[in-house]
């Protein structure tokens, strides 16, 4: 049988284990919560922060929709980020690199000047494209900062149990 998550010292035991245990078996128990492979780029840190910060959602839940709404009103009040010359701004497409370096009068790809990112991003796809949204700079209209409103809830089943240091995911609550 499982020991149930809702004892604060067992929660708090999961979270040092996630500190305790490698990159590897973070990655795994990634997996296992969220259903995908985690992004390449987060460290050991990272991956453990928000894996525990996950465990701890689905145990005392999240936030709540006026919260979520406050925080989704400030972002939209942020304002634009402005490029510093110098910037380099990096998009993989169709298996090919894009450098792109911001310029004090626009931006630079492939030693040709552009005033635009949309400019540079309509040249590299062939379509018209927003340039920040190509570069990841701005979030496509419509969606959640959150992320939330658009996923589909990931089940964990109930699986091995922790072996090799391996985080036990059955020990993680269901998503709702």
């Amino acid at each position: 049988m499982h020991q149930q998550l809702t004892d604060p010292a067992a929660i708090e035991a999961e979270i040092a284990r996630f500190r305790a245990v490698g990159i590897n078996a973070l990655r795994r128990s990634w997996r296992a919560v969220f259903g995908r492979t985690p992004p390449t780029a987060l460290s050991k840190d990272l991956l453990g922060r928000m894996l525990a910060f996950r465990l701890q959602e689905r145990v005392f839940g999240g936030l709540d929709r006026e919260s979520l709404r406050l925080l989704d009103g400030f972002a939209r009040r942020m304002p634009r980020r402005h490029l510093k010359p110098g910037t380099v701004l990096v998009r993989d497409y169709q298996g090919e690199r894009h450098t792109v370096t911001v310029t004090s009068d626009g931006f630079d790809w492939q030693g040709t000047a552009y005033t635009s990112l949309s400019a540079i991003a309509r040249t590299i796809t062939g379509t018209a494209w927003s340039g920040p949204r190509f570069f990841a700079l701005a979030r496509p209209e419509g969606t959640s900062p959150t992320g939330r409103h658009n996923k589909k809830s990931v089940r964990v089943g109930h699986g091995p149990q922790r072996a090799n240091g391996q985080i036990n995911p059955s020990l993680l609550p269901p998503s709702l």
